[in-house]
């Protein structure tokens, strides 16, 4: 069974962190996006999700979005994704996500998504 709740680690170092997971399936938590050359301002963002009824579906799907705390730009990121029981009995997270950035005029709509 799957539980979203705790400290996850991507394979680019990136870490999510699932404080609070209620029993209606929604969570709060942090996220910290991996180290990069040359950016001395990386900070931990705070996250709001739901995940399915792990009562009703062994491998729930879950989404959770975050709202960037950059100096820079204002972003913010969502992922959708599923949670899987390997063979070892280990959880592993698989999920796609979609920025946006926000743009100064309807022109420039199209380059603010990625």
């Amino acid at each position: 069974q799957c539980l979203l709740s705790g400290s996850w680690r991507s394979e680019t170092g990136c870490q999510l962190v699932v404080s609070t997971l209620g029993k209606d399936g929604r969570f709060s938590g942090s996220y910290l996006p991996r180290p990069v050359t040359g950016d001395p301002e990386i900070l931990t963002s705070p996250l709001e999700g739901s995940q399915q009824d792990v009562g009703l579906v062994p491998q729930p799907t879950f989404s959770f979005t975050v709202h960037w705390k950059l100096q820079v730009t204002d972003q913010t990121t969502v992922f959708l994704g599923q949670c899987y029981v390997g063979t070892n009995g280990e959880e592993i997270l698989h999920a796609l996500w979609l920025m946006r950035e926000a743009a100064d005029s309807p022109t420039e709509d199209w380059k603010a998504t990625r």
